[in-house]
């Protein structure tokens, strides 16, 4: 669907938005366990570790809507 209002487009980003979090969820939950059951870290460190995982999570869905809704709008596979 290539959007023909900011309506459309913003449209687009939300449905884009919800499934690119929803996919990527599972690998952040995995990270966040595997973290706070590594008994080689401090607290600290486990609250460092999560901090990095969940930027890169937000940066990775990012990432992800941006080239989905310019793709989606340029007719690219």
């Amino acid at each position: 669907m290539i959007p023909t209002s900011k309506e459309e487009l913003s449209k687009l980003v939300t449905q884009t938005t919800v499934e690119t979090y929803e996919e990527l969820t599972p690998q952040l939950v995995m990270l966040l366990d595997q973290v706070k059951h590594n008994e080689e870290l401090t607290e600290a460190q486990k609250n460092d570790e999560i901090l990095l995982n969940m930027m890169g999570y937000v940066k990775s869905c990012t990432n992800e809507i941006i080239i989905e809704v310019l793709s989606e709008i340029l007719g690219l596979d």
